[in-house]
């Protein structure tokens, strides 16, 4: 059979294997088959392109396979689920960075190369513009999460950086990079100037882009870069001349815009707003929130919740923090042996990246059909005998519909102050991730449990136990 057809077929394999991998990350009881599909997708157009197009022996291409495996097995295995988005952020990086490679390459000659390294005489217009778009969207990707990565990991400030004439700044660097890049279509080459212009801008804006973003926006930025990597992959495609590669990219810049557009509807922002990086700001509050917290002991709690009927937990960040998924999956079991109906409300931007919740509680093993949407628990709330919150803040806050002043108004939130009793499992009455109060902590049915998460509820376990 001639080579190319075997090679086309491999890559309508691999192209079916994206489609239905990704239609199975939809739902979380088929994700982890629908990762496993994408990657064997991965793995088959990787390994058909490198022997085909690149020329390599078989010992690079094991060799490469292997050191790879073991580098993402172990990072995997490894990585603390507080530590998820901060690697998802680095992954999108790696993206970009892998297309910036790829567009440079097509302008840097190397003697004697051949294959994907093969210099292109006479550049078309096309593919000049296709490497451009390779080298700047690979570079604000790059640059862009590097930054994610360090408000995610708190190595630097999770506050919005913002300065006087900040977008009139980002402005000149866009005329900058329209300027350069329509110099270096006109003449393509790795030693022009127009090519270093293109690349040190892009990076630097990557860098604008991100640094006004702040607090409980990065579940959009993490989105956005990830939209990011899959368009500058697909630029790379075209660059490349591999239709794979550019279904691929067509496929994640998509499904990142889609996620996107999901994650600003649930922060109550505009997909116009993020791609033009408007939403880095949040205004002062012109509420202060009076009243006195009203505390309350683990034994205690254990009494509201052994005579409960029906309990809704609502996880947040704290909770991958105290790494309490698992006793709160035993004080699920317990609820429900007692007689109890749990379920387990999810807010869209829940944690520091989209899908954080479900992640957790996946690897404590708790049923799929028990983790139930915003939208549907809400109507189901005033039924609750008890609402557990466990390190959430900005998704509870009932600020967002109530208070006009409120940098939150109009967010959508998870109406926990309409259970019957709310219990907030918090270490102390600090502002959550938008760093606004919450009047929630002082309502008159909330009884807050300070301390660890996972102590407390620790104990209360204990009580059932007993």
């Amino acid at each position: 059979m001639d080579t190319a057809l075997l090679i086309n077929l491999a890559y309508i394999v691999s192209a079916i294997l994206f489609v239905l991998g990704l239609k199975r990350l939809g739902s979380p009881a088929t994700a982890r088959s629908g990762n496993l599909m994408s990657a064997t997708g991965m793995l088959i157009a990787v390994v058909v392109t490198l022997m085909e197009q690149a020329k390599l022996p078989w010992e690079y291409i094991i060799t490469g396979m292997v050191l790879g495996g073991l580098i993402g097995a172990s990072a995997a295995r490894l990585v603390q689920m507080t530590s998820m988005p901060e690697m998802v952020a680095l992954f999108n990086g790696f993206g970009g960075a892998a297309s910036l490679l790829v567009g440079w390459t097509a302008l840097y000659p190397a003697p004697g190369a051949s294959g994907l390294l093969a210099t292109v005489q006479g550049i078309s217009t096309f593919t000049a513009i296709t490497i451009v778009l390779s080298i700047l969207i690979g570079g604000v990707t790059l640059t862009g999460s590097l930054i994610a990565y360090g408000k995610l990991s708190e190595k630097m400030s999770s506050a919005a950086i913002q300065f006087t004439g900040q977008q009139v700044v980002n402005a000149a660097i866009v005329l900058g990079i329209l300027a350069s890049a329509v110099m270096l279509v006109q003449n393509p080459g790795f030693d022009s100037p127009w090519f270093y212009a293109v690349l040190g801008l892009s990076l630097l804006f990557g860098i604008m882009v991100v640094i006004p973003i702040g607090g409980a926006d990065m579940p959009v930025v993490i989105a956005l870069l990830n939209s990011y990597s899959g368009l500058a992959a697909c630029a790379a495609g075209f660059v490349l001349n591999n239709n794979l590669l550019i279904v691929s990219g067509s496929l994640v810049g998509a499904s990142g815009i889609i996620l996107t557009n999901i994650m600003c509807k649930a922060m109550n922002r505009s997909l116009s707003n993020v791609l033009f990086s408007g939403f880095g700001a949040a205004k002062k509050s012109t509420t202060k929130v009076e009243g006195e917290p009203k505390p309350i002991t683990a034994e205690d709690a254990y009494y509201i919740l052994e005579a409960a009927q029906r309990v809704c937990i609502v996880p947040g960040y704290g909770m991958a923090v105290a790494q309490a998924q698992h006793v709160v999956k035993e004080l699920m079991d317990n609820l429900e042996a007692n007689g109890c109906e749990v379920s387990f409300a999810i807010h869209p931007v829940a944690g520091r990246m989209p899908g954080h919740m479900n992640v957790l509680l996946a690897e404590a093993n708790v049923p799929y059909d028990q983790l139930i949407e915003m939208d549907d628990i809400n109507p189901q709330m005033s039924n609750m005998d008890v609402a557990i919150v466990i390190g959430a803040n900005d998704v509870v806050n009932p600020a967002a519909n109530e208070d006009e002043g409120s940098p939150l108004y109009g967010m959508p939130v998870i109406n926990v102050n309409e259970a019957r009793t709310v219990f907030v499992l918090k270490r102390s009455m600090k502002a959550g991730y938008a760093g606004v109060d919450n009047p929630l902590f002082v309502g008159e049915n909330t009884r807050m449990l300070f301390g660890d998460a996972k102590e407390s509820i620790s104990t209360v376990v204990g009580e059932f136990s007993d």
